[in-house]
């Protein structure tokens, strides 16, 4: 594997209701029936946190799944859901999707850094935006937004959500048993945020958590969300048809990162439906296909097949200089991540092995508070 700013090649999973497909759960080995309760998530993340998989990415929505009328419809919300994991797993890093609009960032910073306390340094927030009229009649707040609109709201919220974050220092905790003082106030600041969306005071009410940021996740396959994500993001996932268009958008993403002093993580997505063989993972597409009446469309590199044959897709990918990772998307979740964990991922090497906190692992420096 090729030279990184990490060190390490990172994979991380996607976990989706019963997978990426929308019929997965039809599958007799879906668990969909399980789909609801904390055992379906306890079990697969354990699983992956176990196999050495190094990010957990949880999507959310404030939309019901629509692809035809026997799609999965539902689903848990991701913080709590996380939050729930934080307690049962040890390394993995748990990247719950949030969504900023209908949202107060003032409780996605709390959230998301409560999650960071629970896990000893663990949490990340993925961003994303709604845009769609009946999503916004759930809340009846506003009127619906254009993509453009959303986003500029969305960066307007990682704007309060970390300086929030930021807003008690490191020591501000005392704990002055004699004097009765539990915080120092000189180290309680307002954050004072206008914008044209927001205007927040602060402080959080929650101290600076063990990363002191979070790392923050944005998809960068929209448009609209690329200046963002390079503003602002940790890890930036991209998409792509094949390892030459993956090998150019990932070098051009750390470029714009590099002009504006910034380092991230660029990360792709590969769809996966794993199989004895190709011809076995075949005819379960063929099967998925069969029962949503169309074929798959995938959302990026999509590879179907054996374990085997996964790995050496990811190695070559791992010789891509600007890739610093991937995100596996499963078609089938349950099927394949004891598969990923067992026989994939502890043939990667390097792994990130260093560091008490996610950011430290995968080699990010814990940030400086802006307000000390």
């Amino acid at each position: 594997m090729s030279e990184r700013s990490s060190g390490a090649f990172l994979v991380g999973l996607e976990f989706e209701g019963t997978g990426a497909h929308p019929y997965s759960w039809r599958r007799e080995d879906s668990r969909a029936e399980d789909l609801f309760t904390p055992s379906y998530w306890v079990d697969l993340v354990t699983a992956a946190d176990r196999g050495g998989v190094d990010l957990a990415f949880l999507p959310d929505s404030f939309g019901l799944q629509s692809e035809g009328q026997h799609a999965v419809r539902g689903r848990l919300e991701a913080v709590a859901t996380a939050a729930r994991l934080s307690a049962v797993t040890s390394r993995i890093g748990l990247i719950p999707t949030a969504t900023v609009t209908h949202t107060e960032p003032f409780h996605i910073s709390k959230a998301v850094a409560s999650i960071d306390y629970s896990s000893a340094g663990r949490a990340g927030w993925q961003v994303a935006v709604s845009d769609t009229a009946e999503q916004a009649s759930l809340f009846g707040r506003k009127a619906v937004q254009g993509p453009e609109s959303a986003w500029e709201e969305a960066s307007e919220a990682v704007e309060v959500v970390s300086r929030l974050w930021d807003s008690w220092e490191d020591d501000a905790e005392i704990r002055d048993a004699a004097s009765g003082r539990f915080i120092d106030r000189d180290k309680l600041h307002y954050i004072d945020f206008e914008g044209k969306n927001f205007s927040v005071k602060g402080p959080s009410i929650t101290p600076r958590s063990p990363q002191g940021q979070p790392l923050i996740a944005v998809d960068a396959s929209r448009p609209e969300a690329r200046e963002l994500a390079v503003a602002r993001g940790d890890l930036i996932r991209i998409s792509a048809t094949d390892l030459g268009e993956a090998n150019a958008t990932a070098k051009l993403v750390h470029a714009n990162a590099a002009a504006l002093g910034r380092s991230v993580r660029v990360l792709l997505d590969v769809d996966v439906l794993l199989g004895a063989d190709r011809g076995a993972a075949d005819d379960a597409l063929a099967e998925l296909e069969e029962w949503a009446g169309a074929p798959y469309a995938p959302h990026s590199l999509f590879y179907r097949g054996d374990s085997a044959g996964l790995t050496v897709l990811l190695r070559e990918i791992g010789g891509l200089a600007g890739v610093d990772g991937v995100i596996l998307r499963p078609l089938a979740l349950a099927a394949a991540v004891e598969k990923i964990a067992a026989d994939v991922v502890p043939n990667l090497n390097p792994r990130p092995t260093t560091g008490p906190t996610l950011r430290e692992r995968l080699g990010f420096e814990l940030p400086v508070n802006q307000f000390a």
